[in-house]
């Protein structure tokens, strides 16, 4: 595999491997163009949207997993975690946007340009929240004649009487 990767790179006729490699030599960065504001501390990286975000300068809703090159800088540290700052551009209208890492909270936040879609959470009031074991008998129902579990009661009792029912007819027949 490694001749494989050897053969394959141009290496200019002047060039001596006493000079260095062969990116050194040319004058070029390994990065090629991702590395182009280095000296900044600016890296360009392709950068996936963690959530759906709305667009601060078209208002346009760019999706989860909607891939931009960003410009990534290093702007703090969380203890040792490093804190990114993500600089993307919009594909609409070309309004910028930045999102930071948060090591506290393992997540992303949106901090200017733009802003998070909100997605519904559940609440502590609901039914089931929190993994919480729900007994459908005492969940009092206010269209109780709808739902499927007071059909389901009803049907099991009329199966009951009309094997009470039944036994009835069977013992008046005997007799």
């Amino acid at each position: 595999m490694a001749e494989r990767r050897a053969t394959n790179k141009y290496y200019p006729p002047d060039w001596d491997p006493s000079q260095g490699s062969v990116n050194t030599y040319i004058g070029q960065h390994p990065l090629r163009d991702r590395a182009r504001k280095l000296n900044e501390g600016i890296l360009i990286v392709r950068f996936e949207l963690p959530f759906s975000i709305w667009c601060g300068g078209c208002n346009s809703l760019l999706s989860t997993g909607l891939r931009f090159n960003a410009e990534k800088k290093k702007i703090g540290n969380y203890y040792t975690t490093p804190v990114w700052s993500f600089r993307l551009k919009c594909r609409e209208c070309g309004h910028w946007f930045e999102i930071h890492t948060n090591p506290k909270d393992s997540a992303y936040e949106v901090v200017s340009g733009a802003r998070k879609k909100a997605m519904p959470e559940m609440s502590d009031e609901d039914d089931g929240a929190a993994g919480e074991i729900v007994d459908l008998s005492r969940v009092e129902d206010s269209d109780n004649k709808n739902s499927l579990l007071h059909k389901l009661e009803a049907l099991d009792a009329r199966k009951q009487r009309d094997k009470r029912t039944m036994e009835r007819l069977s013992t008046l027949q005997v007799s």
